[in-house]
């Protein structure tokens, strides 16, 4: 079993995931990072080079990889889901977190993230602030589709976070579906 990360950018993804790796003492795995490793090519090269949809390619490639290993927590790209080979593979290999913020709330992520330019192209022909709204009301039925689990990312701390999504993982890796090397205390 995996533990496939899934939201809008800045909602969480690679800090939560990365600490719930830790807890869990599973590997992680940022996709994007993992592109951008394989190509050598930041996302916002990529894009602007050969266009989003070459991008989905190497990001659908890059999840059915990730999807046949085990015991991963994965960050996913904020677009995974518009392709519903992704969301199959994820959810074929695993548990998929929807991660929920605010516009308000990624908005401010975004301003305070040094990696926004590179790792965040936008996705829309303005700027990636701008477009927050129009992109996270197409995908937020997507997500809420995708998503096994719902995690607001808002409010409290990392720690806080990783504690309550534990707490509903459980009954995903109680079910049979994997095992931690370390069972998660609630």
């Amino acid at each position: 079993m995996n533990i496939y990360l899934v939201g809008y950018r800045c909602s969480g993804k690679s800090s939560l995931g990365k600490r719930l790796a830790e807890r869990l003492e599973w590997s992680f795995v940022d996709t994007d990072a993992r592109l951008v490793a394989q190509t050598g090519q930041q996302i916002a090269t990529i894009v602007k080079a050969r266009g989003w949809d070459h991008f989905r390619r190497l990001e659908q490639a890059c999840i059915a990889a990730v999807a046949a290993g085990q015991h991963q927590v994965v960050a996913t790209g904020g677009g995974v889901v518009i392709d519903g080979q992704n969301v199959k593979a994820m959810k074929v290999s695993g548990v998929v977190v929807w991660l929920k913020a605010s516009a308000a709330i990624i908005r401010e992520r975004m301003r305070n993230d040094p990696q926004t330019a590179d790792q965040r192209p936008a996705l829309t022909h303005g700027l990636a602030g701008d477009e927050i709204e129009s992109v996270l009301a197409e995908r937020t039925p997507l997500y809420r589709a995708a998503g096994d689990i719902e995690l607001d990312t808002a409010h409290g701390s990392i720690d806080a976070l990783v504690r309550d999504l534990v707490v509903q993982l459980k009954p995903y890796m109680l079910a049979g579906q994997g095992s931690s090397p370390a069972e998660p205390a609630p």
